[in-house]
């Protein structure tokens, strides 16, 4: 009867101990394919991107994605740079840089992704010929937009600008000729779309522009934007090698992220890796 009991009570511990394992064993599957993640982005186009394009990836990848909307330019890298969030995706690489520079962090840009140009509207005039002298130009008074005005705006031959002007600091300061002497009215980017009403011509960024159901094609003209000025998706940099680095550059680098650009993002400027493949 021992030796019987013995067997028996050798069987159900084996028995148990595999049951551990196998439910040891699935907790780690779920650990590796349920990852949960927050990604940061104003709101607008480029939250409406991840929604569309880049979450829907991840969550192939066995993430849990949580997108958490900004209605600044400030918020979402301080998120990034406490560990609030895991990325973001609303600025480009020059903003990035001015910002780590002013507030020693060490945020990276991972990938560019398609970016809507700025547009310059007006209410008032059609063409850039039709600007009167001393007209009103609302302009973003945050540094990196503020140079991809006057940029812009050099390039249509309405001001020149010192060569040597730094962009991550660049200002009215740097302007070397303004033939009409336009005045320059510098406020938030964000509240540019509203500007249009009240100026003669108003430079808003594509984000802006289309969170307020501006048409990129009614604009008098477009800024011809270089790969500097594109957004980008952001993630700390002790993280740019990470795994969920690596997958979010999988996912956007997909056919399937091209694909959804073409058909619900048209007129967004693709960048120039991505013209390349």
């Amino acid at each position: 009867m021992k030796k019987w009991l013995v067997a028996v009570l050798l069987v159900i511990v084996t028995a148990a101990l595999a049951a551990c394992g196998s439910g040891d064993a699935k907790d780690t599957d779920k650990e590796t394919t349920s990852k949960e993640i927050t990604i940061g982005a104003t709101a607008g186009p480029y939250s409406d991107m991840l929604k569309k394009a880049i979450v829907p990836g991840l969550e192939e990848k066995g993430y849990k994605v949580t997108l958490k909307e900004f209605s600044d330019y400030i918020q979402p890298n301080n998120a990034l740079d406490n560990g609030d969030i895991d990325a973001n995706l609303f600025q480009h690489s020059v903003y990035l840089e001015n910002f780590n520079k002013e507030n020693d962090t060490k945020l990276k840009a991972l990938i560019i992704v398609p970016t809507a140009p700025m547009g310059f509207f007006s209410e008032k005039y059609k063409t850039i010929d039709e600007l009167p002298e001393g007209a009103k130009i609302s302009i973003a008074n945050d540094p990196s937009n503020l140079a991809r005005t006057l940029k812009s705006l050099k390039e249509q031959g309405l001001i020149e600008i010192s060569d040597d002007v730094d962009p991550l600091v660049a200002s009215t300061k740097d302007i070397t000729k303004n033939p009409k002497n336009f005045e320059f009215k510098e406020i938030e980017a964000a509240g540019l779309p509203r500007a249009i009403e009240t100026s003669d011509l108003a430079g808003v960024p594509g984000n802006f522009a289309l969170a307020a159901n501006l048409n990129l094609e009614d604009a008098v003209f477009l800024e011809d934007m270089p790969d500097q000025f594109r957004n980008v998706v952001a993630v700390r940099e002790a993280d740019e090698n990470s795994q969920l680095s690596k997958d979010i550059k999988a996912v956007v680098e997909s056919a399937d992220f091209e694909k959804t650009i073409d058909t619900e993002f048209k007129g967004f400027g693709k960048p120039d890796w991505m013209k390349k493949k």
